[in-house]
């Protein structure tokens, strides 16, 4: 019997999940948050592929802001990625699928690679691998393989495929016979009522050989670009960072536009897998716990004569009454309230707050860092306040500041901070000025994290006002 090739997943991790605002932002996006479970989407996402006799560990696609969260997340679930490829600028999946490829080849000419958006849920595990199984089958004998969401509603967010004849020899793979754009209702149920039309998943099962010479036939400008991003790549840390003037070259199309939709090889997998393209507030309400109202309430909510409402709150109390049919999600600095089949429109809030100037769409007041986090909790006219935790043996980088000063008092943990010349250890309620100007440096010796407080004054308080003379993560 022929050994079963082993399956490469590449986790693909892009994008800012703007219609889940305020939770996702472009700095901690949704697939970095635990909207469903205690794990994030992309924990799920890698969790699911987790099985080492099946499956190869993941390769990650993913943009250079997120680089160090999405290591931490991995590594907190115990699935050492393969690598982890940092975009330079988006360029849509052709470009992302394209890179993998060549990467995976390198190594295994003949291997497969499952393409997995890191922002869907799957709640039919099991049913989940048989297609995968079925996938592979296709995919050993040189075929494309799509997955096809055999449809439960006539949607018309998705894009969907018309599927062929059966694929000889082959239980459960038909020939795609056409792409379909997202269509009108009343389209969408006929495609529903004829029973041969599936949803478009976006997940794909390749041999890297065959997908890399349609991607040559069709796209050799994409190809062209990613050989040389990838042949002027850097190493930083554990990261591939493609080189970027090659990689902006490369035409941003989908790889659906690009091969999908032009190749001979295309097949579908129609699949019953419990599957949600997390895409808004209502995909959330759909498949949440719902109490005898059709409410889905999170965190600490109180509601009182409402119905089919979905209440989420990160923090304070938030309290309704009287509402039908409404999202309302409330964070630390924002609350977003919608009609629940208005929520699509969000998008657009988040684009007029971003032409206002507004933070609120990029960061989260709690930023993550590659040591810990800062978490804001004031600001006024020449002065910050914010919160600093520091993991166990993380250390921030050797900087100075030409705008502002800074004053440190530690709260709990020790700190070994480097002012200058000098280095002090610092203990629970002990403090420490840092002049404008002073290199300095705040380090955790210790085993438990390093909570203090940083009170910073001065003309300028932008995060941009950091100068870095050397940097353990290496952002120097």
């Amino acid at each position: 019997m022929k050994d079963q090739r082993k399956i490469h997943p590449v986790v693909l991790s892009g994008g800012a999940g703007v219609r889940l605002w305020p939770m996702s932002r472009e700095r901690f996006p949704k697939q970095l948050l635990a909207l469903i479970s205690d794990r994030s989407m992309i924990q799920e996402t890698a969790r699911r592929v987790s099985d080492a006799g099946r499956f190869a560990p993941p390769l990650v696609i993913c943009n250079e802001e997120h680089r160090f969260v999405i290591a931490e997340q991995l590594r907190q679930i115990g699935s050492g990625p393969a690598g982890i490829i940092l975009e330079p600028v988006g360029r849509n999946t052709a470009a992302a699928v394209t890179v993998a490829a060549l990467q995976i080849a390198a190594r295994e000419p003949e291997a497969l690679m499952l393409v997995l958006p890191a922002d869907h849920l799957i709640r039919d595990e099991p049913a989940f691998r048989a297609a995968v199984e079925r996938a592979a089958a296709a995919a050993e004998s040189g075929h494309l393989v799509t997955f096809g969401i055999v449809p439960t509603a006539p949607e018309t967010g998705y894009g969907y495929i018309r599927r062929g004849a059966p694929l000889a020899g082959m239980d459960g793979v038909f020939w795609v016979a056409a792409f379909v754009e997202k269509p009108s209702r009343d389209k969408a149920q006929t495609y529903i009522d004829a029973g041969d039309h599936v949803w478009n998943s976006g997940m794909f099962l390749f041999p890297v050989a065959k997908v890399l010479a349609e991607l040559e036939r069709f796209v050799p400008a994409v190809v062209d670009a990613c050989r040389r991003a990838l042949a002027g790549a850097a190493t930083d840390l554990d990261f591939c960072r493609l080189e970027a003037a090659a990689f902006a070259e490369a035409p941003s199309i989908s790889i659906d536009y690009a091969v999908m939709e032009r190749t001979d090889a295309a097949v579908v997998v129609p699949a019953e897998i419990g599957w949600t393209d997390v895409g808004a507030w209502s995909a959330l309400w759909e498949i949440g716990a719902k109490d005898g109202n059709g409410n889905v309430e999170i965190g600490d909510v109180l509601s009182r004569d409402s119905r089919n409402c979905y209440i989420r709150s990160e923090g304070m109390l938030t309290t309704a009454v009287g509402l039908d049919d409404t999202v309302v999600v409330v964070t630390e600095d924002a609350v977003m309230v919608a009609a629940r089949d208005k929520v699509g429109e969000i998008k657009g809030l988040v684009e007029e707050l971003k032409r206002r100037g507004r933070d609120e769409p990029v960061n989260h007041r709690k930023v993550h860092r590659p040591w810990g986090f800062y978490q804001s909790l004031h600001a006024g006219d020449r002065f910050q306040v914010k919160r600093l935790t520091v993991n166990p043996g993380a250390k921030l980088s050797l900087q100075l500041h030409y705008h502002r000063a800074e004053h440190w008092v530690v709260v709990n943990g020790t700190a070994l901070v480097t002012r200058g010349d000098e280095q002090v250890l610092l203990r629970e309620n002990e403090s420490m000025f840092i002049p404008l100007g002073t290199p300095h440096r705040l380090e955790n010796p210790g085993r438990v994290p390093l909570n203090l407080i940083e009170v910073q004054s001065g003309a300028y308080l932008g995060e941009d006002d950091i100068v870095r003379l050397g940097d353990t993560y290496g952002r120097a």
